[in-house]
């Protein structure tokens, strides 16, 4: 054990002083595998912050534990031939059914309706075109993070008596108030001049829509503006203990209940869950995930080639030294293990550099850009490892010519 030990040291030594001996052939080698690191180490980041991203925008856009009953819900799923038919067979939600549900199916879960529509708003001179105006009821704040910055949400009396207050996005905010506050401001809806309330924080984008152009009003002066809601979007979540899968089952029992739908008929509405639109996401990054796989791989196979030259190069330069050192005694183990150690040093001293330049860079970025992206010890852990691993597999073949070397001619080498 101990001789192991002491061989693999002097291995280590001298490969040091290899490396140390050519700088610039070792910085070459140490390049090749920073870059290959650093193609692992963003990839692999980019993909988490991308399922991160997937929950973040599910719990913003429908509620961490919150389901959709909507006459069409497909959050990108269906084929426009399904959609199509969903169109011909799924009739509109009204309030009729709404009252059924908070009933019949109320004790054990919370509801909140919603109806958009897209229009204009202004303020003064300034206009914000193609905004989503949107009617709900002041419980949608307890079954969705709607990201409240500044003032509140509606309240029950604001929406018991149709009050003219409105809560805007940061989009809207920024457009119609540039230099000022827009808490306590009047914007105008539809000719109706609505005090602003609240105004959101910045909440990005879900499905590839932004979450920041909303205008949230009572349902009640929504169909005041607009006349009656064509269709109603039902948000819900589960009271208490109730669990989530239970209280998806009382709403659609209830929702067939209402439409006397038969045992076998198929639902002729829609039921969401925030995991059908995360999943939808998250295969997204399964796919792109599937494409870096080999795009890392070949970072990390240039890495071993241009390691396994230079280790090549090393070799030739020092063939007299290692004829001199094999005539004096040197085993072929010895020599190996020599080779292999430098090119194991110059890919362990790339993939580090690599790692930590990388992670300083993302982690600067992500206080720059205000991203959610961070960099995970495990993931630089594993790219230092198939750095480690490319200097193993690099000094193979270099180290197998050098233990092949000739001698009596190596001695006689200038």
């Amino acid at each position: 054990m101990r001789t192991s030990l002491r061989s693999l040291t002097e291995a280590v030594a001298q490969g040091h002083s290899a490396v140390s001996g050519h700088p610039l052939r070792a910085a070459l080698g140490a390049l090749a595998v920073a870059v290959a690191v650093a193609a692992i180490v963003i990839v692999v980041t980019a993909l988490d912050g991308l399922a991160r991203y997937a929950r973040a925008t599910g719990a913003r856009a429908f509620g961490s534990d919150t389901f959709l009953v909507a006459q069409i819900a497909s959050a990108g799923q269906s084929t426009r031939r399904e959609l199509a038919e969903k169109q011909r067979r799924n009739p509109a939600i009204g309030r009729l059914e709404l009252r059924f549900l908070e009933r019949n199916a109320g004790g054990d879960v919370m509801y909140a309706s919603t109806v958009q529509r897209v229009g204009d708003v202004t303020a003064g001179a300034r206009k914000y075109e193609n905004a989503a105006i949107s009617g709900t009821t002041p419980n949608l704040a307890e079954l969705r993070d709607l990201g409240i910055g500044r003032g509140r949400f509606l309240q029950r009396h604001e929406a018991e008596s149709g009050d003219q207050v409105a809560v805007i996005g940061a989009d809207i905010a920024e457009a119609l108030f540039p230099a000022a506050d827009a808490l306590g401001q009047a914007v105008r809806v539809a000719g109706r001049r609505f005090e602003v309330v609240g105004v959101q924080r910045r909440l990005g984008s879900s499905g590839g829509t932004t979450l920041d152009r909303f205008v949230w009003i009572p349902l009640i002066t929504f169909e005041r503006l607009y006349g009656p809601a064509p269709t109603l979007s039902i948000f819900a979540r589960a009271k208490g203990d109730v669990e989530t899968g239970a209280a998806e089952s009382e709403a659609r029992t209830a929702m067939r209940a209402t439409r006397q739908l038969r045992p076998g008929v198929p639902d002729n509405f829609d039921v969401l869950t925030p995991e059908a639109a995360r999943n939808f996401v998250l295969r997204l990054s399964e796919r792109v995930g599937a494409a870096s796989v080999p795009i890392s791989a070949m970072a990390l196979l240039a890495a071993i080639v241009v390691i396994t030259n230079t280790s090549l190069v090393s070799v030739t330069q020092r063939t007299r030294e290692i004829g001199v050192r094999r005539a004096l005694g040197a085993s072929r183990r010895q020599i190996m293990r020599e080779v292999v150690a430098e090119s194991t040093i110059v890919a362990l001293a790339g993939g580090l550099a690599g790692a930590i330049l990388t992670a300083g860079g993302v982690s600067l970025l992500t206080r720059v850009l205000e991203i959610d992206v961070v960099v995970k010890g495990t993931t630089v852990a594993w790219a230092i490892a198939a750095a480690a691993l490319a200097g193993l597999v690099a000094g193979y073949y270099p180290a197998l010519r050098a233990t092949r070397v000739d001698v009596i001619a190596a001695v006689r080498a200038e």
